[in-house]
């Protein structure tokens, strides 16, 4: 059980100082309390002939009270037949296959680090991009990244049709995986090369649609372009050997606290503590002799 409004149960304490106060107060005698000695309003106390603030009767709007302060904090219990939300963020890792990376020892810490981000990326669907001088889709963010796994470990130099570098088409094939996520990343491991006006561009178009960019450097022949890497992405950049900074980036949950999933989830008892506060007042019209 849980409280969904919790704030209200500082009502209690306000609660608690009237019923002192009420406790402390002469009874009612309408007025006689300043005629009549005490025995004889003792007397009048046990025929019942104080009025309705006599005895335990007193005490029924403070528990009525108490009880509508319960009701609107919002007990609640876990529904069984709560609906289920599917998570509104994606990962898609782009890996670099052109001959710089492919043709080299760059393409096994490629494929290394692309399986460290899958063992780090539980929970979040994951999509899969190859490119080199075009780009392609490998598979679509998936629930189990698991999947992947084989798929990486069969990538060699003779994968891809084509040679060339052009991270652009990597980058605008991702942006049309992520579109409509509340909360999209794109991940390139790549080396850097092939990185120009169009790539930039592109780059800058996802980022203004509030996709982050993140990188992993591989060495490459020729030498990596760590700048023009830095340059593309708004999120960390890191050596592909040590990508904490990037795996820390996507580890953090991107769902927001939302009040009404979290009341869609529960079963508010509130309404029936509520009806109990009803309960509690019709001593009060009772008819007198």
């Amino acid at each position: 059980m849980i409280l969904l409004r919790p704030l209200w149960l500082w009502a209690l304490p306000v609660l608690a100082v009237l019923a002192l106060a009420i406790w402390h107060r002469p009874r009612d005698a309408g007025g006689w309390n300043a005629l009549l000695p005490p025995h004889m309003l003792a007397g009048l106390a046990v025929l019942g002939q104080l009025g309705c603030g006599a005895g335990w009767l007193r005490f029924l709007p403070i528990l009525g009270a108490a009880a509508l302060i319960a009701g609107l904090a919002g007990p609640a219990v876990r529904r069984a037949d709560a609906p289920v939300f599917a998570q509104s963020d994606a990962v898609v890792i782009a890996i670099d296959m052109s001959p710089s990376v492919a043709k080299g020892a760059a393409l096994e810490h490629a494929k290394a680090a692309a399986a460290g981000l899958l063992a780090q990326l539980a929970g979040r669907p994951v999509g899969l991009i190859l490119y080199a001088g075009e780009a392609y889709a490998v598979a679509a963010p998936t629930d189990d990244p698991a999947t992947l796994e084989t798929q990486i470990s069969v990538l060699d130099a003779e994968t891809m049709p084509d040679e060339g570098s052009r991270p652009a088409a990597a980058i605008a094939l991702a942006g049309q995986m992520l579109t409509g996520l509340k909360r999209a990343d794109l991940v390139l491991i790549s080396d850097g090369g092939g990185v120009d006006d169009a790539a930039r561009s592109e780059g800058l178009r996802l980022q203004n649609a509030g996709i982050r960019i993140l990188a992993l450097i591989l060495p490459g022949d020729p030498p990596s372009d760590v700048n023009a890497l830095k340059n593309l992405a708004n999120g960390p950049v890191t050596s592909f050997d040590a990508p904490a900074p990037v795996t820390r980036a996507l580890a953090g949950s991107g769902l927001d606290r939302d009040a009404a999933m979290l009341a869609v989830q529960y079963r508010d008892l509130g309404p029936w503590l509520a009806l109990i506060a009803v309960l509690t007042l019709l001593p009060q019209f009772r008819r007198q002799s």
